[in-house]
């Protein structure tokens, strides 16, 4: 938008703060080389279009704004005289994109002096040289070690995450390692006890019936009901009296492995019935040798289909096999990062997820979000480890104002007034020197807004601190971070 040209008058213009220092000669120069221009109400220039001049304003009052999602934030409005924005970086030529990274507006009639980008960059290289020697410096070098520690951050999380993977790991296979073993070692007594049941003096109708019982008995402990302590322990009581009764030697061993089955007496009156008096205490050990083969093989399926489960959450999380852009379900992002991180939690940190389950897929970059929330997480975890490693972290999803929210909250001690408006500043940690890079909250942002087009906020209070992201549930052309 082009405003009123107006005269230049080197003497005014020397006396903003910007070009106070200036000789007269150079603020001729500024003058014949730029203009005085007077903007009515309404935008000068709007964010993401070339930035094609300076402006620095010499009177009236200017409003900054970024875009977040379909909302403009309002980031300044001024009246000082002599504040500057536009193509503030462009003495760095080509080495950066040269674009408005804000919209300005003015809200009354406002005058600017305006000066060329190019101009500008010519005017700072000559005028300035060594200033800009080390504002090349403090940019790109910034630029550079924030890319570092970024690197750093993600290697970090990624090293939790496979000590927390591998520790969740470890624990399914080796239950299922040791259940193979004493698996191995029931089905050779188990062959040793039908050797010599064969032996004996049985009937073949009396061998079938014991099969058939057999089979019965297997499929009951796939149906086997969940006791109380109280009731397991009232029933291993009465089975221990009934074997002793039935002439069959530590009944007290064999009680436990019953009840866990889901058997009781009455299923033993059965198996006394069916077969004879005097090879039952024989049909009952061999049942047992049953049951603890069939109790074995559940354990090794739900130790494998934990790691099954671990791999597939894993495999989620990282989205190696998935495009880096598509439709995903939050949720499933969520699950997958909470499963990752559970050895990090521990487990005197509560989790509580109040997921709206309506909620419909957003595009996204997944396992971009899986950093977002692994951050959050990580700072949740962190701040209730103040309260000594207790607490409650709570998950919440829910549609608001055409957008999803995806709510972390966490009952650690809250975060400090004061620091409260910093906390997504790059570098800035209240971690210890070593334990925090202070670019967690930062790359979330980032994600969050620049990639995802939406918001990321926090509420907090001591006991209950609350970060929210939004998120459009519609697409927009992906961008990338920066």
């Amino acid at each position: 938008m082009s405003g009123q040209l107006m005269p230049c008058n080197p003497q005014e213009i020397g006396s903003l703060f910007l070009f106070e220092k200036l000789a007269p000669e150079q603020l001729g120069r500024l003058c014949s080389a730029g203009r005085v221009e007077l903007f009515q109400p309404g935008p000068v220039y709007t964010e993401g279009e070339p930035a094609t001049c300076f402006y620095v304003m010499i009177e009236g009052t200017v409003v900054l704004s970024r875009r977040v999602g379909n909302d403009d934030v309002e980031v300044t409005r001024t009246s000082q005289s002599g504040v500057y924005a536009g193509a503030m970086q462009a003495y760095l030529g080509d080495r950066v994109r040269q674009v408005y990274n804000n919209s300005m507006r003015v809200t009354e009639p406002t005058r600017f002096f305006v000066l060329p980008g190019d101009t500008f960059a010519d005017i700072m290289s000559e005028w300035f040289p060594m200033a800009v020697h080390l504002l090349e410096g403090l940019f790109f070098g910034a630029k550079s070690t924030q890319a570092a520690i970024g690197q750093r951050e993600r290697l970090l999380a990624l090293g939790s995450l496979s000590a927390g993977l591998t520790h969740e790991l470890n624990n399914p296979a080796a239950a299922a390692v040791r259940a193979t073993a004493t698996l191995r070692e029931r089905v050779a007594k188990m062959r040793h006890k039908l050797a010599v049941i064969a032996e004996g003096p049985f009937s073949r109708d009396a061998l079938a019936g014991l099969i058939e019982i057999q089979d019965r008995t297997a499929e009951r402990v796939a149906k086997a009901p969940a006791l109380s302590p109280l009731e397991a322990s009232d029933r291993e009581d009465a089975l221990t009296d009934w074997l002793e009764d039935h002439g069959i030697d530590h009944g007290w061993r064999l009680a436990p492995t019953f009840v866990q089955a889901g058997l009781d007496i009455d299923w033993l009156e059965q198996v006394a019935a069916a077969v004879d008096e005097e090879i039952l205490p024989g049909a009952v050990g061999w049942l047992n040798y049953t049951i603890e083969t069939e109790l074995l093989m559940n354990e090794i399926e739900d130790s494998t289909t934990r790691i099954s489960h671990l791999v597939d959450a894993a495999k989620q999380y990282s989205q190696l096999d998935r495009a880096p852009y598509r439709v995903a379900d939050v949720h499933e992002l969520l699950d997958s990062t909470l499963l990752m991180l559970s050895g990090k939690i521990g487990p005197r940190i509560e989790v509580v997820k109040e997921y709206d389950r309506t909620l419909p897929q957003i595009p996204a970059y997944p396992a971009e979000l899986n950093q977002v929330w692994t951050n959050l997480i990580d700072n949740a975890v962190s701040a209730m480890g103040d309260n000594g490693g207790e607490g409650t972290l709570t998950v919440r999803t829910a549609l608001g104002h055409e957008r999803v929210l995806v709510e972390f909250r966490d009952t650690g001690p809250g975060i400090p007034p004061e620091i409260k408006s910093r906390i997504f500043d790059p570098f800035f940690t209240t971690k210890p020197v070593g334990q925090g890079t202070g670019l967690g909250l930062d790359i979330s942002w980032r994600i969050v807004v620049n990639k995802h087009h939406g918001t990321i906020q926090v509420e907090s209070v001591p006991g209950d601190t609350r970060f929210q992201v939004l998120l459009p549930l519609t697409a927009e052309t992906p961008e990338e971070a920066v």
